[in-house]
């Protein structure tokens, strides 16, 4: 079924994933900063069908929207443009574009946690934040081809988790869950899960041994062992793995739709 996705964000992960969409059969429209004019003909180039349109037509006309922007951009996304609507946060934070934020690093909440409270109206889905975008461009294949790489996916609403899942068949690639957004500090900058390029089997099992992690550990420590890493818990929802049935990191656009 063909959906209208919005990409808020013409850097590279955004017309990676445009020109997937695209190929998928999906209605895309994209937005960079200002005049949809200034990303017209990147948009033509790299993304071939997908429409350059405002930040507000984004917001207005798709069905799911992905924000492909630099994090500490998301103050100017309007708090109540994407209420009622699943929107794909694919934001990682780099403190050499977004400057030193501590409110963005402190590991007792997930960055996706952030968009969500800042979004409140909004089904907020952790994806496409953790595979390079060279890794999305080159490894799209049929539902049950052998090798085969996996997204992985973390939602607090299973229908938006299911909607996304959906989606992310379409463009080529396995699901897998990675849990709530709480638990989706995992697919961080710094979590082995970070820049991944692995089936479904190789990525359920990097999030299964996240909490043993160094990484995993400190997370632990800021979260009073949520992880269940003192108790040997497995985290809770991780792995199931998706294919078909459901139908370096992603460099972000440096600016906003919504900014001058």
């Amino acid at each position: 079924m063909s959906t209208t996705v919005g990409i808020l964000g013409a850097g590279k992960l955004g017309t990676v994933t445009a020109r997937l969409a695209i190929a998928a059969g999906h209605r895309v429209l994209i937005a960079g900063s200002g005049d949809p004019e200034r990303i017209a003909l990147i948009v033509d180039v790299l993304a071939p069908g997908a429409e350059a349109v405002t930040g507000a037509r984004v917001l207005e006309e798709s069905d799911v929207v992905l924000l492909a922007l630099p994090l500490g951009n998301l103050d100017s996304i309007p708090r109540d443009a994407l209420a009622g609507k699943t929107v794909i946060d694919a934001m990682n934070y780099w403190w050499e574009i977004d400057g030193e934020r501590p409110d963005l690093t402190d590991d007792a909440v997930s960055t996706s946690e952030i968009v969500q409270r800042h979004l409140a109206g909004a089904r907020v889905v952790k994806a496409l934040n953790h595979m390079g975008y060279h890794d999305l461009d080159d490894g799209p294949l049929p539902a049950g081809s052998p090798g085969r790489k996996a997204i992985a996916v973390a939602a607090d609403n299973h229908e938006a988790q299911t909607q996304v899942e959906q989606l992310v068949d379409s463009l080529g690639f396995d699901t897998i869950s990675a849990g709530s957004l709480h638990q989706s500090i995992n697919l961080q900058p710094h979590s082995a899960a970070f820049g991944a390029n692995a089936t479904a089997a190789e990525l359920t099992q990097i999030l299964r041994e996240f909490p043993q992690t160094e990484r995993g550990q400190a997370v632990a420590k800021a979260r009073s062992g949520v992880f269940g890493v003192t108790g040997g818990h497995e985290p809770q929802g991780i792995g199931s793995a998706r294919s078909g049935s459901l139908g370096s990191g992603p460099a972000c656009s440096p600016d906003s739709p919504f900014a001058g």
